[in-house]
């Protein structure tokens, strides 16, 4: 069993008495959108996945068992508000949601907690930070030099909002949800979103993505996307290791 909420109660009190130290995973993303050929939920799907894997990978391990919470699905995302399907919400309210149900798991005695987040706009990221340091608990942040350097070149690049990388992923998990016919006729389109971000930029739009994608989709493959999880995963267990 990989998801904590599947447990009853008793099994829950019998994580805190095993010989197993338990790991609680928490994804995180947004709602928005991403080109006009991969889903909403691709933020959130991707933190699912990195956690499932995890999951799996201490499935048998001697002395830790990881367990993934109910995703939070919303983020702070303003920059896609001129797209339908955009679901915003506001800094003071993911702050609140993530330190509420980290200190109300950690009061129960489940103290080792990681984030695992997959959605990149800078105030979402910032109150993450805020939350997760607040909340005592690890945080898989993405964005880190030392993390990025880890990863594909077009995330690399800043150029990666539902191109190559983040396609990739979701092909690995869930082919059925891109429309392959549309993303292999989308142009590569390059926009360095933090330096746009930092120009004052607030929104796709603006920035010159106007189908909200920018990278290069077409090139995206499910083996990509493996092998991205397998570095990412590697991540998380790193931190597991910290905490």
């Amino acid at each position: 069993m990989l998801y904590f909420a599947e447990l009853t109660s008793p099994q829950v009190a019998g994580l805190l008495t095993a010989p197993r130290r338990p790991v609680l995973l928490l994804p995180v993303g947004a709602i928005e959108p991403h080109g006009p050929h991969a889903p909403l939920e691709t933020d959130p799907m991707i933190s699912i996945g990195v956690c499932e894997r995890v999951a799996r990978r201490l499935a048998d391990h001697p002395s830790i068992r990881a367990l993934i919470l109910p995703p939070l699905p919303y983020g702070v995302t303003r920059y896609a508000s001129a797209f339908p399907g955009a679901v915003h919400v506001s800094e003071d309210t993911l702050y609140a949601i993530v330190t509420d149900v980290c200190s109300s798991l950690i009061k129960q005695g489940f103290v080792d907690i990681i984030v695992v987040n997959n959605h990149f706009e800078p105030e979402h990221v910032a109150t993450l930070r805020r939350a997760t340091a607040a909340a005592g608990v690890g945080y898989l942040d993405l964005v880190r030099r030392a993390n990025a350097a880890r990863l594909t070149p077009e995330f690399q690049s800043g150029s990666c909002h539902a191109g190559q990388y983040e396609t990739s992923l979701v092909l690995a998990d869930r082919p059925d949800l891109v429309d392959q016919e549309r993303m292999a006729s989308l142009p590569p389109l390059h926009v360095d979103l933090p330096a746009a971000m930092s120009a004052g930029h607030k929104d796709f739009v603006a920035m010159g993505m106007d189908q909200a994608y920018c990278g290069s989709p077409a090139s995206a493959t499910a083996e990509e996307g493996e092998q991205t999880y397998a570095v990412l995963v590697e991540m998380v267990l790193e931190l597991i290791g910290e905490v």
